[in-house]
């Protein structure tokens, strides 16, 4: 029987070969290259959301506001969210969103429930549940945020233009949301009655409620004075004149350090006499008729009295003037700054006409968009701010706004939200929020509206219909005639 040709010194002599001293160091790198990749990724795995997961969405989805950052950083006492959904069934939007606040503040803590593991579980915060819903608290005070606030449905253009346009709204409902457990004390603003005041939209009621603000009706002819809670009046849009015991008692709040929002519309018939001369006390007057515009760029749709007004920057427009938003304003009456206002005064002009509009006297019956014998000369403002010193530190501050289509759903929808977002701005500013949501706008799943004024859709059509046509022709001319040549 042959023995085996083994010896422990060729053994030893074959660990010192060239191939594999090689491999000795191809086995080395690999391991060094793996305890890399492992170290990486627990390190990685330590670091918060901001800095792993890039937000690579076109218009930012998951992009946090200055105003949140504010909000959560700040925290001083801890939020639990919790997070009602089954295992799997994470909707991925929202976890990348809530990964982005958990890595704010490690005073917010996200604990998933699972509804077939905790049935019970929401029932003392709601009656009924849709999965992927958040439930915020802090303490004893808590929030339900529906997954359908989150992920929202335009349904005016669903029902009348059969487009699906669906808006991501969860850094507004969750900021708000933890804006609320935590906030001391809400802004209150009041509802005046009495006047056939039109009643806001379930849209804009609801966007209230979101900016945390408390709401009540107002009626002045049952009541002394205006409550000593009001952070703020809302006016919004009388129908008939308020009275001059009514008239008494708003100039004794606002004299006091009150705050006032008011929404009108050019009238129908007669004057809002009493609540005009409490506005004319403020250096603000208003010009009879409607305003129409005489710059294209300033109207939309071919309607010279659909108006898309400049924006001067003040702490209600910036937001709006670095998002590129526009306020649409489809009838309005315009407004006149006095030129020898009080010291005590000042009058911001927020948004304002060309100086080619004018009014039209006519106001609703107007039968042609030209300027006739009686009409009123423009620039107009149609919303201004005014700030009024009434003791040292203490101010009385008014907005107005000269058309009640701000308030509008169709009107807002065309301007991708402009109209709502001036709206809470406003509010804001009069109650003197410090923690409200200003500049955190719904991002669009789908596509915002274009605004085009009436001089660029002219411009597009004659380059579409036009002039990129006989581009087309020319090119097709010159490379016939070269053809041909040959």
């Amino acid at each position: 029987m042959k023995k085996p040709n083994f010896s422990w010194k060729k053994l030893g002599a074959s660990f010192s070969t060239r191939s594999f001293k090689a491999g000795g160091y191809s086995v080395v790198v690999t391991a060094i290259v793996l305890a890399i990749v492992i170290m990486v990724n627990v390190l990685a795995s330590a670091l918060p959301a901001s800095a792993t997961r890039f937000d690579t969405t076109s218009n930012q989805l998951f992009t946090l506001s200055q105003q949140t950052e504010q909000i959560v950083s700040g925290l001083a006492d801890d939020v639990t969210i919790y997070w009602i959904v089954r295992s799997g069934k994470e909707e991925g939007y929202l976890e990348t969103l809530l990964g982005r606040y958990t890595s704010l503040s490690d005073r917010v803590h996200v604990v998933k429930k699972d509804p077939d593991v905790f049935p019970t579980f929401t029932q003392q915060y709601t009656d009924s549940f849709t999965e992927n819903s958040l439930i915020v608290q802090s303490g004893e005070r808590f929030r339900y945020v529906d997954y359908n606030d989150i992920f929202v449905l335009d349904y005016y253009s669903y029902y009348y233009y059969g487009t699906q346009n669906w808006t991501f709204q969860g850094e507004s409902e969750l900021t708000s949301a933890i804006d609320y457990v935590v906030s001391e004390r809400l802004p209150k603003v009041y509802l005046l009655t009495g006047h056939g005041e039109e009643s806001l939209s379930d849209t804009f009621t609801s966007a209230l409620k979101a900016q945390n603000m408390e709401t009540a009706e107002l009626s002045l002819l049952t009541l002394e004075a205006v409550p000593a809670d009001a952070n703020c009046i809302l006016i919004h849009a009388p129908q008939s004149d308020i009275s001059l015991e009514e008239q008494s008692k708003l100039r004794e709040y606002l004299g006091n350090g009150g705050n006032l929002f008011l929404i009108t519309d050019p009238p129908k018939s007669g004057h809002l006499t009493n609540l005009e001369a409490l506005m004319a006390t403020y250096g603000v007057s208003t010009v009879d008729g409607i305003v129409v515009e005489g710059d294209q760029n300033h109207y939309v749709w071919g309607t010279p009295y659909y108006l898309l007004p400049d924006m001067a920057s003040h702490d209600i427009t910036q937001a709006l003037k670095d998002g590129g938003y526009h306020v649409l304003l489809p009838i309005a009456q315009g407004l006149t700054v006095s030129d020898g206002l009080r010291d005590t005064l000042s009058v911001t002009r927020l948004l304002t006409t060309s100086s080619s509009a004018f009014s039209k006297a006519a106001g609703y019956d107007l039968t042609t968009y030209q300027k006739e014998e009686g009409d009123t000369d423009g620039p107009f403002a149609l919303a201004v701010a005014i700030t009024d010193t009434v003791e040292d530190g203490i101010t009385s501050d008014i907005v107005w706004v000269s058309s009640a289509a701000l308030t509008d759903d169709q009107a807002n929808v065309q301007v991708s939200g402009g109209n709502q977002d001036f709206f809470l701005n406003a509010l804001s500013y009069l109650c003197k929020a410090e923690s409200s949501d200003l500049g955190i706008h719904a991002k669009s799943l789908s596509s915002e509206s274009l605004t085009m004024t009436s001089t660029a859709v002219s411009l597009l059509t004659v380059a579409v219909v036009g002039v990129i046509p006989l581009c087309y022709l020319a090119v097709g001319i010159v490379i016939w005639a070269r053809r041909k040549r040959r």
